[in-house]
Order: structure tokens, then sequence, then C-alpha cells
């Protein structure tokens, strides 16, 4: 017989006890065993845990006795995140947990939202909340939790909650028996390719070059997470090499707007070593989200524009703006020092600027290359070519490049 897989509850059972009891017993009647770790600080647990309050809150380095002298969720938040990661990551490495299943309301999904986001993607993450209909990005970040909403409040045990309550349950038990892994890969190696839609036709062209020549290739939606998720991967060990088809997220971040990134972005392979080739697609425009549909914003007056919707305005940046992203680019690629080439499309970085496009300019195209040389650090490799960046001979050049870069290695 197989072993049990194992699911983690997190709650406070001074006010979840029934709910995380419910949970237990509805993995259990599944076929599964549950490990409930108490959460809670201040009331009475109203059973006990398999892995107590005062166990959680002495891992991430504090004293339960200690708060509870002058109890404040504030003061005590950082010890029970802290010690339900280091909590869950240990009995990960163990393999003595495969899932994990959090229950809450507000509270309780902000101090579980940073626990589940510390986890290794693929690991079976599930969230029921009563925050989940609303912007569950701050909660979700860059990683893959299944956050679900409670409906009602997540207050005893009722007809409606028992079956909510037993879904969430089954959820995570469900994932937790699926055997592939993200890390298996038969390939010669996983690729992590940054895409824009103004770049998609040579993004299919570059997979299908990398599938042939025998890799797999994951494809990130550059709009700040998307960037950020890949290099995460990279952390993770997920991603062995890296085409960075698309910089948009470094020019909204210059100017803080739609698609900006956090500032680890376009740092994390440079000092991993990684090889990686890397294209400025998409990085000739801003992505501006506006209230009013179809009106320009103040100070954009004299841009060449468009708009990729009614509600996302696209100005092609001057030269002067460009000059302050070359300048970002460059900064971020300091700790680039090997196995990193920078590829120019001299004739548009996206298709909006190439022959034809919405925001076709040569004379930005040209001055957009001349503070890139100025710019980018003498330690990588710089090449420019006489393409677009979706030219088919522009994305067989770059997927040879970085070919070549990972066999050398």
């Amino acid at each position: 017989m197989k072993t049990p897989k194992v699911i983690a509850i997190l709650a406070t059972l001074d006010t979840k006890a029934a709910e995380a009891g419910l949970m237990r017993e509805e993995i259990e009647t599944l076929g599964g065993e549950a490990l409930i770790i108490d959460i809670g600080v201040v009331g009475k647990p109203g059973f006990e845990a398999d892995i107590s309050r005062s166990e959680v809150i002495a891992k991430g380095g504090g004293s339960l006795e200690e708060l509870l002298v002058k109890p404040s969720r504030e003061l005590s938040g950082p010890f029970v995140t802290e010690g339900a990661k280091k909590t869950l990551i240990e009995l990960i490495a163990k393999d003595a947990i495969h899932g994990v299943v959090t229950l809450g309301g507000t509270q309780g999904t902000s101090t579980c939202a940073p626990v589940l986001q510390a986890l290794p993607y693929g690991f079976p993450k599930v969230m029921l909340s009563t925050a989940a209909s609303g912007d569950v990005g701050p909660f979700v970040g860059i990683k893959d939790i299944t956050m679900m909403f409670a409906v009602s409040d997540i207050l005893g045990l009722n007809v409606f909650s028992r079956k909510i309550i037993a879904n969430a349950a089954a959820a995570a038990y469900g994932m937790s028996l699926v055997e592939r892994s993200i890390t298996k890969s038969e390939a010669k190696g996983v690729i992590g390719m940054s895409n824009l839609g103004v770049l998609t036709k040579g993004a299919m062209h570059a997979i299908e070059l990398f599938e042939a020549a025998g890799y797999e290739v994951i494809t990130f939606h550059a709009i700040g997470a998307g960037g950020e998720a890949m290099e995460q991967m990279m952390r993770e060990g997920i991603i062995t090499a890296v085409f960075d088809y698309a910089l948009g997220e470094i020019a909204d971040a210059t100017f803080g707007v739609l698609r900006a990134s956090g500032p680890d972005r376009l740092t994390v392979a440079g000092k991993l070593g990684l090889p990686q080739v890397i294209c400025p697609g998409g990085s000739e425009h801003l992505g501006i989200l506006v209230q009013q549909p179809s009106q320009v914003p103040a100070g954009y007056e004299n841009h060449i524009i468009t708009w990729h919707s009614p509600y996302v305005f696209v100005p092609r940046v001057n030269a002067e703006e460009q000059h302050k992203i070359a300048i970002n680019i460059g900064e971020r690629l300091q700790s680039s020092t090997k196995n990193t080439v920078f590829l120019m499309p001299l004739n548009g970085v996206s298709s909006y600027s190439a022959k034809g496009g919405e925001l076709y300019s040569p004379e930005l195209d040209e001055a957009y290359w001349e503070s890139l040389q100025q710019t980018l650090p003498k330690t990588i490799k710089v090449e420019a070519l006489d393409n677009n960046a979706e030219d088919p001979e522009f994305v067989e050049y770059a997927v040879k490049t970085l070919i070549n870069l990972i066999e050398k290695n």
C-alpha cells in the first residue's frame, strides 16, 4: 500500500477549531492524513494541535509567554509568519507533508499569504478565504496559490460552510495525489522566456526552435509579476537558461506605470551565472492605465501613441525617456559578468515599432541604440542585428546564440 498523503492545515485554533477539525475529518475520509498547525496566539485552542502555537512562534524567533504579556497582532504577526514558513519548509524537505490548506478571514489570510508564497512551485497550496472575491494579487504574489472564496464568514459550522470547507480540504488532498514533478524534465534543459503581445509571433517561433533542439520553454507574460515569477523559478532551479525577450517591465518600472517590475528584475540570471540572451523587446513604449477611456494623459500630447485597449494607453517614449530606460537596463545588468549576450534589433524592438506599426520611428530606434551602447556594462557581449524583434531571422539568431551558450557550459 502507498503511504498516505499528509496535508498540513494552518488555522487559529482559538477561533477556527471546528472548521480545522472538519477539514481533518474530510482529508481522513478521502484516505489521507492531516497535520494541524496552530497559528493562533491569544485565545485558548479548541483542541491540541499536532504542532502547537508555542512551537511555531519559537521557530520564528519569539516566545509565546512574552507575547502574551501584552498581546498585539502587530508584535506577534512576524513571529507567527516566520515560524510557520520555517515549519512548513522543514516538513516539505523531509517529505513529511504533501500539501497545505489554510482558512481565515482578512487577518488569517494576511498571515498565511506570505507563508504560502515562501513554498516551492508545484507544492499544493490552497487558501480558503473570505477575502478571495477582491484583488487577490497581494495574497497570491507570484506563486501558484489556489484561493477559494468562502462566501460566508468562516465562523462556525452550518449547512453551507461544511460543504465549502470540505471542498477546500478535498482540493488540497486531490492536488497531493498528482505524481507529476516540475523538476523532472526529460528535455535537455528548461528555457525561461519573457514575452509580450507585441512579440508573440516571434515567441511562438522561438518555442518551435527550442523544442526542435530538445529544450522545453516556460513563457512568462512580462507585465510585472510574470518576469518576477520567471526569476523565482531560476532561484528554485526549475529554469536553467533564459531568453529574456521582453523588457517592457523595465521600461514601466523606470516610470512607475502598469507593467512595472520589482528591483531584482533582470539581475537574477546574472547572479546565478545562467546562460542568458536578452532583447529589449517592448521597452520602447509604456503601458499606462487611464481612468477615462481613450483620453491621452497630460504630458504625452507630443508623443507618438496608440491604445492597447480603451483603458491602456501606449505612448512611444521619446529619446530622453529612452535614455533613462537604457540606464536602468544597464544598472540591472551589472551583475551579469558571463554567459550573457544582449541582442539589439535595429528595426524596432516590437511589432509596434516595426515598419508600418503604430509606433514606428527609425529616428527613435537609432537614439535608443546609441543610449544602450553607452549604458550597457562592458562585461556582456552586445550585438546589433538589422531586423525587427519579431523577424524570423532575429529570433533564429537569438535561439542559436542561447543554445551555443548552454552547450559551452
